[in-house]
């Protein structure tokens, strides 16, 4: 009867057939090259949309352009009609956009703008049904006014987030005399309803 030798783990190792087994060292350095090609991968993927995440604000003022729409009750809305107190005009990519219906929920939800007398105006290019679908499901009862895209263009949102026929998620701050004082854009897609009162009521 022949006795197993100690060579013959090593005489397995390389078995016809088989790839030669590789030393701990070169296993290790292998992985750390796979392990430093994945991250610069992923790095040059997530920074660049980091960077495009960041809001965009300006506080570049004019005199805001006028405009009339319908509203998602059916009522005919011009922004003149507000002169007089402060407008935010909320620039949304509308029902396909679960984030967008709940920011107007949360806004609508806090009272400080109703009690400040802000008016909050949600503009988006849906259908009226299908936005107003959208609101039924989080009960929101501020109207949306419904854009051929004209007023979009007009301020500047359209293809500011994901969708180049557009609007991004934006805000617009017209102060009571009528004049833009300012505007951001948030590709989040979220922005906290007490940090817009900031940011708006620190500029009127």
């Amino acid at each position: 009867m022949s006795s197993t030798s100690n060579s013959e783990p090593a005489k397995a190792a390389n078995t016809p057939g088989l790839p030669p087994r590789r030393s701990p060292g070169r296993l290790h350095l292998r992985a750390l090259i796979i392990w430093a090609v994945g991250l610069g991968v992923v790095a040059a993927i997530v920074v660049p949309a980091l960077l495009s995440a960041r809001p965009t604000v300006s506080d570049e003022a004019r005199l805001a352009p006028d405009f009339t729409l319908t509203d998602t009750s059916g009522k005919s809305v011009s922004l003149s009609a507000y002169r007089g107190q402060p407008v935010i005009l909320y620039f949304n990519e509308g029902a396909g956009c679960e984030a967008c219906i709940i920011q107007m929920k949360a806004i609508e939800s806090e009272p400080a703008f109703a009690a400040q007398g802000i008016a909050v105006l949600p503009i988006v290019m849906d259908s009226p049904d299908y936005i107003r679908a959208a609101m039924d499901a989080v009960h929101i009862s501020t109207p949306f006014l419904i854009d051929d895209g004209s007023v979009s263009k007009e301020y500047g949102t359209l293809g500011t987030g994901m969708h180049a026929d557009l609007p991004g998620h934006g805000f617009i701050l017209i102060n009571a005399v009528g004049e833009q004082v300012w505007s951001g854009n948030y590709p989040s897609m979220w922005l906290e309803p007490k940090t817009l009162l900031a940011e708006v009521t620190k500029r009127l």
